[in-house]
């Protein structure tokens, strides 16, 4: 039986309310969290996994590729780079390994959410092939240690230090770093690859500081205290706030080996099935060279879901604009309904069960696939506290404190994600004449690609704004850093020292990505989140490029076809 338009606005009209509801107990948006980790939160920055910082002599000298972190976004480029014979090439990283997302995200149950065939790149160069459908965490860190291998890359590498500022100098046409380590670095090209969820963040409760138990951000994951497999669990009552992507995996496990355990959620997530299985070894002996390019290629053949969209428009259009809008939202209803669905059949308790649905339209949030998640909660030992859009307010010494009830832990964990960042992190970046980078963005991210900002010579920025979003993100940082690599390689072949956008490509940018941005109120409309910075005002320009990945893959080669109308040299 079909639906009528009165049951899909009385969804909606509940979507709203949940909205509203988030934004009336937070609206002061992206500043009710914290990643200042200084005086008593210093111990939520420290790495638990490279222990006191190995002590070394400052470094004082010039490279002529530097990479800012050590995640897929430096190894990728790097790779490219080496291939086109650059052999000067230092990755300066935060942590103590490459890996980036992989290094520091070690939680119980990590994995990524996209089919490791297509997530894990270079599979083809480093002729491996992964051992599941969907790589675990540890798997996917030892691939980004082979790449650093391979290629040669921890020659120059530097661990355990953090880039501080990056500083145009106009007279000798170079970078100069300065890091936390008293190093003054040079660089000729600087790529900024420290990814755009690589900063952990804490919500600002009341009494955050005054928890006697033990303590820690996901990020962070002490293992030491839970045991490799949680097994030092077993007699702990155990707390985690966030329900998130990262709580999503975590959760079973913890669910599993804890005596108890509360989860402290504010808004569910959506949990939809995720399919897992070893790789079929007659499968992968079967694979003949190139193997993965050919894969790619051949889904770009096949239109992306923004695309098929658009075709979907075009082929009836005979429909006005509020009714393709309105098609386009039932349809998201429909699928979040299905969701819903799901939580019914997999929850036995029904009070559990509701608690668990989210309201808001696919893609609001970050969406999860999990199996075991959703049944955890038939567990006797598993307890949702569900502060229906509140989220905790206040810690005593004890442990949270919600509607009046005080709950014992012994250990709390933070599952509260990362700060959404537009280039620096702990860097300062100053270009040009003096100019802050985020001084210039204070009036509108401008970019050309999301990879060059006018005014910054030889700067790169990888997985930033006004780049085309794709949910295998390792897929769109190869083509960023294959055209990286060739824009790098050009100056080289030509004697340029520098290379810049001209005014004229980044005005043209920054209005395509205004022109792609969506003329519907969708953002608004959306449950607070980090995809809407917490439900802020958001400029047009202030986000991706929403053209699909064929076009943006076919303004990358364009520009790069037309080097001199697109780039200033010296």
């Amino acid at each position: 039986m079909k639906n009528t338009q009165a049951y899909y606005d009385n969804i909606k009209e509940k979507f709203a309310e949940e909205r509203d509801l988030r934004l009336k107990y937070r609206p002061e948006g992206t500043a009710q969290y914290t990643s200042e980790f200084t005086g008593v939160l210093s111990k939520y920055a420290m790495d638990p996994y490279a222990g006191e910082i190995s002590p070394r002599e400052s470094i004082n000298d010039t490279v002529e590729c530097l990479f800012i972190g050590g995640g897929f976004s430096a190894l990728l480029t790097s790779a490219r780079l080496r291939e086109r014979g650059v052999e000067s090439i230092r990755i300066v990283e935060r942590g103590a390994d490459v890996g980036g997302t992989w290094y520091w995200n070690r939680y119980p149950g990590v994995a990524c959410d996209v089919v490791s065939y297509d997530y894990l790149p270079l599979l083809d160069e480093m002729d491996y092939v992964p051992i599941d459908h969907y790589a675990k965490g540890r798997e996917i860190l030892a691939h980004c240690q082979s790449i650093a291998k391979k290629y040669n890359l921890y020659e120059l590498a530097v661990f355990q230090t953090t880039v501080t500022s990056t500083v145009w100098n106009e007279e000798e046409e170079m970078w100069h770093l300065t890091t936390d380590r008293d190093d003054h670095m040079k660089a000729r090209f600087v790529i900024c690859a420290n990814g755009t969820l690589s900063k952990p963040k804490l919500a600002r409760i009341k009494g955050l500081n005054t928890f006697k138990g033990k303590s820690f951000h996901t990020s962070k994951w002490d293992y030491e205290y839970t045991g490799d497999d949680l097994s030092k669990l077993e007699d702990k009552v155990v707390g985690i706030i966030g329900t998130g992507a990262t709580a999503v995996q975590a959760v079973p496990g913890l669910g599993a080996s804890s005596k108890e355990l509360y989860v402290f959620q504010r808004t569910p997530s959506s949990i939809d099935i995720r399919e897992d299985w070893p790789t079929d070894p007659n499968w992968a002996r079967r694979l003949k060279p190139g193997w993965q390019a050919k894969r790619r290629a051949l889904a770009l053949q096949g239109p992306t879901l923004t695309e098929q969209m658009a075709m979907r428009n075009a082929s009836s259009g005979a429909e006005s604009r509020e009714e393709k809008i309105r098609r386009q939202e039932n349809g998201n209803i429909d699928y979040m309904m299905r969701i819903h669905r799901r939580i019914e059949q997999e929850v036995k308790d029904p009070e559990t069960a509701d608690a668990l649905k989210p309201w808001y339209m696919f893609m609001c949030k970050r969406p999860c696939f999990h199996n075991d998640y959703l049944p955890t909660y038939n567990r006797p030992n598993v307890h949702l506290i569900d502060t229906h859009g509140k989220g905790i307010t206040e810690i005593t010494a004890k442990g949270p404190l919600f509607d009046g009830k005080q709950y014992e832990l012994d250990l709390l964990i933070y599952a509260t994600g990362f700060e959404v960042q537009k280039t620096g992190i702990y860097n300062q970046i100053v270009g040009k004449g003096g100019l802050d980078l985020n001084d210039k963005y204070s009036e509108g991210v401008r970019t050309l690609l999301g990879v060059h900002s006018r005014g910054y010579p030889n700067l790169f920025i990888m997985g930033g704004y006004q780049a085309s979003f794709q949910f295998n993100l390792t897929y769109i940082l190869q083509m960023q850093g294959d055209h990286i690599a060739e824009c790098i390689n050009h100056a080289r072949k030509h004697g340029h020292k520098t290379i810049d956008a001209t005014q004229e490509s980044e005005e043209w940018w920054v209005q395509e990505v205004i022109a792609n941005r969506g003329k519907t109120t969708r953002n608004e409309d959306c449950t607070p989140g980090y995809y809407n910075f917490e439900g802020e005002y958001q400029r047009r320009q202030d986000g991706n490029y929403n053209g699909g990945v064929t076009k943006y893959l076919e303004h990358m080669e364009n520009v790069r076809s037309n080097m001199t109308e697109n780039f200033v040299f010296t």
